[in-house]
Parts: structure tokens; C-alpha cells; sequence
């Protein structure tokens, strides 16, 4: 790749996001991030590691029953604040992080609101893969053992949960078309595919 191009992947649990963007990283020759964007904030920061872990994806449920949310704003807390180490000094953290990488590197950053801490950036392709219920289920059943009923639970759980959090950090709809660049149906397609629709685009849009 001649310019350095930043690809953002939002996915529903069961859509093979994941597998996709691995795919893509392979593909293009870029690095993929997912938790290792955990690490680096941990670095840059001198928190704890573990902390940025445990507050992976997190936020404070009952803020939104009252009306209140996490909005980023990008501002960093010094060592000796009292809020150092809250989840949401952690959340800026995090992007700090991402837009550390976008400033150095083509990658693809998976999750964790980057398409959102990006969205202003020319270089930033925002996508989103989803899929029907059926094909989420058989994707979840080949990582986890559980009844199909516990199953069902636990996708929904984890998607509700992802969108609860995206909603909490940037005010806006998780399944909202408009937030991204290019929406995929990964069932529809296949993960080689999507692979090849994406990189497609890229092509379209930056030559």
C-alpha cells in the first residue's frame, strides 16, 4: 500500500469480523490490533495492564439510565488526579492509542469505538460486519460449548453489550449505517469475499 490507510472494523459477535480482518491483515500485508491496543496504552500510560483488561469494553451502566454518558473528548488525566484510573480515563487511553497508530501506520484496528475516534481523518475506512441470526449461531457454536438456548443468550448478551458501549462513548447508534463507510453481510458473502469487498473499496476510494 503506497499511503498509509487505517481500516476500522466493527462486527457483531458470530459474523466473523474477527476472522476477516485477520484475513485483510494477511492480505494487505498491515498489522492487525485488537487487544494488543490494550498493551500499548498500558505502555504509554504506566497503568496497569489488568486494569485496561478489566475495563475492556466496559463502561458505567447506570449513567445511561440517567441520562448521562462517557462522550469522548479526548482529554487525559494526570498520575495524580483521582480519576487516573477511571474506565473512562482508561477509554481515552485507549484512543490516544489508536490515533497514535493511524499517525504512524497503515493497520486495522478492530473495535473499541476506532472508526468513531477516527471518523474526521481522510485516511480512515469505517466498516461494519453483521450477519443473520442463523449464521451467528453457527459461527458461536465453533468457539463455544453451550447449549443452543445458552448460546442464543450469550450472542445477544455480548451484542447488546457492544452496542450499549458504543453508544456510551460516542452518542451514536452501534447498528447505525451512517457511522460507517461500508456495511457487509458476511453470510452472504463469505469471509474471502468480504475480504475482497473491502479491499475493493479501498480501491475505489484512494486508488
Amino acid at each position: 500500500m503506497k499511503e498509509n490507510i487505517v481500516i476500522c472494523i466493527n462486527r457483531e459477535y458470530g459474523s466473523g469480523g474477527r476472522a476477516i480482518g485477520e484475513m485483510l491483515s494477511d492480505d494487505l500485508g498491515i498489522h492487525y490490533y485488537d487487544k494488543e491496543i490494550l498493551k500499548l496504552a498500558s505502555e504509554d500510560s504506566g497503568i496497569n495492564e489488568n486494569l485496561f483488561v478489566n475495563a475492556d469494553g466496559k463502561y458505567k451502566a447506570a449513567s445511561l439510565f440517567r441520562g448521562t454518558s462517557g462522550a469522548y473528548n479526548g482529554e487525559l488525566l494526570s498520575p495524580d488526579s483521582s480519576g487516573f484510573t477511571s474506565e473512562q480515563n482508561l477509554f481515552n487511553y485507549t484512543a490516544k492509542t489508536i490515533k497514535d497508530l493511524a499517525d504512524t501506520q497503515s493497520c486495522i484496528i478492530v473495535g473499541r469505538c476506532g472508526g468513531f475516534i477516527l471518523k474526521d481523518r481522510p485516511n480512515v475506512v469505517r466498516v461494519f460486519v453483521y450477519a443473520p441470526h442463523d449464521f451467528r449461531m453457527e459461527q458461536a457454536a465453533k468457539k463455544k460449548s453451550l447449549p443452543p438456548r445458552e448460546l442464543e443468550k450469550y450472542v445477544d448478551r455480548v451484542n447488546h453489550h457492544r452496542a450499549e458501549y458504543f453508544h456510551y462513548y460516542t452518542g451514536m447508534e452501534w447498528y447505525d449505517a451512517r457511522n460507517y463507510d461500508l456495511c457487509i453481510d458476511s453470510s452472504r458473502h463469505g469471509f474471502e469475499k468480504s475480504v475482497e469487498i473491502i479491499k475493493g473499496f479501498i480501491k475505489v476510494r484512494f486508488g
